[in-house]
């Protein structure tokens, strides 16, 4: 519900601040008052119109479905729209795009001056449907959160299936492909640590002549060590850190001659081979470790290859089963559909005499199989398809519909606006409308234009469009006031006694 609606400095409006407190508020007065000006700027906050106005706001205490736009919920929430240069939109001082902005209003805003068709698409008829079912069958809902488990089983299933299918075409390809690329890393057959082993090996190689040349000239320091043994006695002084050192010294020299003696041993063409096969798999793999993964992988693939049969035929098993408790899960619906359909008919067409119009007839068939059963709602007035009637009996329908489907759903269904819904119809037309909208005013809140004193004196706040000095004006009419504007909406602007008379027995009823 809205509380608060205000709007700043927009065509004739210069400031206007309205506070709401009940579910059915009508605007009336003359052509031209700014009327529809109004119902613009509040469909414009919503991101369903564009205007030119400085500033819109609207409070809202009740709870809304952000759902993924990454809006925090607030109480109450907060709508704002305001335009310098450019529109901007706000939820709760958080700034939202247009678009993002009307996917959230469209959950809880319903306007009927659009041709629009959502109350009539097979989804939304089916979801009415099982929640009138579920009213009368306890254990309808079971069986739909069953069906919707063991749909998604299937579909996905099926994706398998048609996954190792299309493999099988190409199966042979494939099994080529992983023993090639399997063949071309185990006759390399690296291991982790072999790289840069034979790369260091390479390294000594460069350099071994310098290196011999190097330790040569070292060993010169040994013929030494008696004398500063020698020296060190005279001195009375320890010669364990020296003798330490220059032992630790012929360790590390000795070992340098072993390796360079090994090295002797290599043969270098075979080793630089070798690094470069090792060399083509780090390029390809990115590192021996990431290679030796891959092999991993593909001897997985290749066993999977070998094994694809004996898969295809236990997925075909199972989506041959889930097909069949889905078809029979999906034939149960039906059945609580068919009846749920019966009490539907029976409640639009009620709607629908009021409204002066003929029964909607709706056909329920069977098609292909669909994420909410086998079912497909189509709707006819007598014999013609719901796109081709006028604009003004859609929208008496759409009243229908939303009549009867207020009836069994009990939770508040958002906000209703209606631009003169009831122009030029005969008075007992809009009476009709009146009645139906006194009914969808117990979970809608409706904010409609009228021209028609039927309708306005049903308005449980109603509101005067008028101007002064040029300046569009919003005022809330008390009893007294009404009965003023509901004559005049009778007679005209000349108020005669028996307009006054049919106004205060409109409103008295």
């Amino acid at each position: 519900m809205i509380e608060r609606f205000y709007l700043k400095n927009h065509l004739s409006f210069k400031e206007v601040d309205l506070t709401f407190n009940e579910n059915l508020v009508i605007f009336t007065g003359p052509s031209g008052a700014g009327k529809s000006i109004l119902m613009e700027s509040l469909l414009t906050l919503f991101g369903l119109r564009d205007c030119d106005a400085k500033t819109i706001e609207a409070t809202i205490p009740s709870k809304i479905d952000f759902k993924e736009s990454g809006i925090e919920e607030d109480e109450p929430n907060i709508f704002k729209y305001t335009k310098e240069k450019s529109a901007r939109y706000f939820i709760n001082n958080q700034q939202i795009s247009k678009k993002n902005l009307k996917n959230i209003s469209t959950n809880f805003i319903n306007y009927l001056t659009l041709r629009e068709f959502k109350e009539f698409e097979n989804e939304n008829l089916l979801t009415l449907l099982d929640t009138i079912a579920a009213k009368t069958d306890k254990h309808h809902d079971k069986t739909l959160k069953a069906f919707k488990e063991r749909y998604k089983k299937l579909l996905s299933s099926q994706k398998e299936l048609q996954e190792i299918e299309e493999q099988e075409k190409k199966i042979t390809e494939l099994k080529e492909f992983a023993l090639y690329e399997i063949t071309k890393i185990e006759e390399i057959n690296p291991t982790v640590d072999e790289y840069d082993i034979l790369l260091a090996q390479k390294k000594e190689l460069s350099k071994k002549e310098k290196i011999e040349s190097a330790l040569g000239a070292a060993m010169d320091i040994f013929t030494y060590e008696s004398k500063v043994t020698d020296a060190l006695t005279l001195l009375e002084t320890s010669s364990t850190q020296f003798d330490d050192a220059m032992n630790e010294l012929k360790v590390t020299l000795e070992s340098a001659h072993e390796r360079l003696s090994a090295l002797d041993d290599l043969n270098i063409e075979e080793m630089l081979n070798r690094l470069e096969k090792l060399s083509s798999l780090k390029t390809k793999y990115g590192s021996i470790e990431e290679s030796l993964s891959y092999l991993k992988t593909k001897k997985e693939e290749l066993l999977r290859y070998e094994n694809i049969s004996y898969e295809k035929s236990s997925l075909e098993k199972e989506v041959k089963a889930l097909t069949t408790e889905v078809d029979t899960l999906a034939q149960t619906l039906s059945k609580g559909r068919e009846k749920a359909l019966l009490t539907l008919t029976k409640r639009v067409a009620y709607y629908l005499k009021l409204l002066h119009l003929d029964a909607l007839n709706f056909h329920m068939s069977q098609e292909v199989l669909h994420a909410l059963g086998h079912d497909n709602i189509t709707l006819t007035l007598k014999t013609t398809s719901l796109e081709k009637v006028s604009s003004g009996e859609l929208n008496r329908i759409r009243l229908a519909q939303l009549a009867a489907s207020s009836e069994f759903i009990q939770e508040s269904g958002g906000v209703l606006i209606l631009d003169e819904i009831d122009a030029n119809l005969s008075g007992k037309e809009s009476m009709s409308i009146a009645l139906v909208l006194e009914v969808l005013a117990k979970h809608y809140q409706i904010f409609a234009i009228s021209h028609q004193p039927q309708l306005s004196s049903k308005a449980g706040m109603h509101f005067l469009v008028h101007k002064e000095g040029g300046e569009s004006r919003v005022s809330l009419l008390q009893k007294e006031e009404r009965i003023q504007e509901l004559s005049r909406m009778i007679s005209g602007d000349e108020i005669t006694d028996e307009a006054v008379q049919f106004a205060t027995s409109l409103l008295s009823r």
